[in-house]
């Protein structure tokens, strides 16, 4: 059945594909992001739901990219937990959140710029349409039989049945130009945007065979290349590791990740707690003003995890609204999963963690003001004002 588009998301469209050309690379960021989101939902699903336990039993979570350099595809799959017909038209077809608003009054002209606030303003799914001019998205929720296939030349829609073997959400771009689905370009692309996410990417990647000068065959005496089935990312919980295995690189790998900013944050504040009370948490400073930092409605930068196991990125009980800029990740041990928003607002644990947050990114303002003068300066004309709150 074919839709029509809103006027907005038409709008925006638009843009995406005549205005903001100039950072295109991030598109395959915002979609292993999502693909990462979806896998988060069934992951927390499958331990604290018991219809989704008996699905998941042997379930692997894994990001898969394929590219096809003749046909001119790529494809983002991930096994997830997958959409079915009115979840395809909710999430895709029209945007029922501020998002879209928000990003077009947000719009400066800089294409550069404005090519960052992409993931800001979660319309991050629409930027493939900077390098390709059909989408199709083949989905399937976990626990139905059904799956539906969604497509798209960014005038219009089709949604109709169709055939996917297993859950989880196939993203196939039909690419303007050949340069996406070269996976050396893809495997650079992952490595710079995404080598952090929590879960294993995975890609075919051309790797040299070194000659064997007594083989009979010519092709292996000479040596060739051989497409392998390879993990890309590092697929590490960053908050879990030692300051000491880190890299400053790495911190700004995650924030980017995380935040969808492409500047350095100003601090990064990285702790953990092992003893009576065990979590850990990565906190950042941007170095930018967030888009909704004087918005009644503004988006929690913290993401919560119990275990390793995401939980939400929109509860605003984690940190207090004075600290509304601090982007971040909680990963707290001794929490049920099934966190509601009455334990967030009233569990002991989470109290004392959040104290104890609160204390250490005062330290780092303090120590900052103390011994980077111009950067304290800078933190306080962009979140002077939030603060004195």
């Amino acid at each position: 059945m074919k839709h029509e588009f809103s006027a907005q998301v038409g709008e925006l469209l638009n843009l995406m594909i005549h205005s903001l050309y100039s950072n295109k690379e991030i598109f395959l960021r915002e979609l292993i992001s999502n693909a990462s989101d979806a896998i988060d939902k069934l992951n927390y699903l499958s331990l604290s739901d018991e219809k989704y336990k008996n699905i998941c039993e042997n379930w692997r979570p894994r990001i898969d990219i394929k590219c096809d350099k003749e046909a001119k595809t790529l494809t983002i799959s991930d096994n997830g937990i997958g959409m079915d017909e009115a979840e395809l038209i909710a999430n895709l077809g029209t945007i029922a959140n501020s998002g879209t608003k928000g990003f077009l009054a947000k719009l400066s002209g800089d294409a550069k710029k404005d090519s960052a606030l992409i993931g800001q303003f979660g319309v991050g799914f629409y930027s493939a349409f900077m390098v390709a001019s059909k989408i199709e998205v083949k989905s399937r929720k976990a626990g139905q039989d059904k799956a539906f296939l969604w497509s798209s030349d960014a005038k219009s829609y089709d949604i109709s049945e169709c055939e996917k073997d297993g859950f989880g959400t196939d993203v196939i771009l039909h690419l303007n130009e050949g340069e996406f689905a070269e996976s050396f370009r893809i495997q650079n692309i992952i490595k710079k945007y995404s080598n952090h996410i929590a879960y294993p990417i995975f890609a075919d990647i051309d790797e040299w065979v070194a000659g064997d000068p007594n083989a009979s065959d010519e092709k292996l005496k000479d040596g060739h290349y051989e497409s392998k089935n390879t993990q890309i990312n590092k697929a590490s919980a960053i908050w879990q590791m030692n300051r000491s295995q880190l890299k400053e690189s790495d911190y700004n790998e995650f924030y980017a990740g995380l935040s969808h900013d492409s500047s350095a944050p100003l601090a990064t504040i990285h702790t953990k707690a092992e003893g009576t009370l065990e979590f850990a948490t990565l906190f950042f400073i941007p170095s930018t003003e967030p888009f909704d930092l004087f918005r009644a409605d503004y988006q929690s930068g913290v993401k919560l995890y119990v275990k390793r196991v995401f939980i939400t990125d929109d509860a605003k009980e984690l940190l207090p609204s004075y600290l509304r800029f601090v982007k971040g990740v909680m990963d707290v041990e001794d929490l049920p999963l099934n966190v509601s928003r009455e334990i967030l607002q009233e569990n002991r644990i989470l109290a004392n963690v959040k104290e104890q947050s609160i204390k250490k990114i005062f330290a780092e303002l303090e120590k900052m003001m103390k011994n980077d003068r111009a950067k304290y300066e800078k933190f306080w004309q962009l979140f002077g004002k939030v603060l004195k709150e």
